[in-house]
């Protein structure tokens, strides 16, 4: 499975952006494939943004970012989305799409695939 990430940019504080995660390759079925957002802050660990059942409908947030970021799908296209509204400060940092077979987790070393990662940037 190859991923593409992309939509990262330079906002301030209380803006928006829109993370998309492109997926190609892999087994037939992409039903096997739950997808995340995980991201890295300067000098910090990588850390669990936000997962989504490929297949199904559950998702799950990391709690700093519930009701502001929203993770989808667009399985026709092979799209994860990450819309990120009312961006902080603290938001800033490099992210990922990564990609396991079912189901999701949280912990980022059992993810199989990545993507190459999007910088996003939040002035105060």
């Amino acid at each position: 499975v190859q991923l593409q990430a992309s939509g990262g940019g330079s906002v301030q504080a209380g803006g928006s952006l829109r993370l998309s995660c492109a997926a190609s390759g892999g087994s037939s079925s992409r039903y096997e494939y739950d997808m995340a957002w995980f991201r890295q802050a300067p000098g910090k660990d990588r850390e669990f943004v936000a997962a989504i059942a490929w297949g199904g409908n559950g998702s799950h947030y990391r709690d700093s970012v519930k009701g502001r970021f929203t993770i989808s799908r667009a399985t026709a296209k092979n799209t994860v989305n990450l819309q990120m509204n009312s961006l902080k400060f603290e938001d800033t940092a490099v992210y990922y799409c990564a990609a396991k077979r079912r189901p999701w987790d949280i912990r980022d070393y059992v993810y199989e695939y990545w993507g190459q990662g999007t910088e996003v940037t939040v002035s105060s």
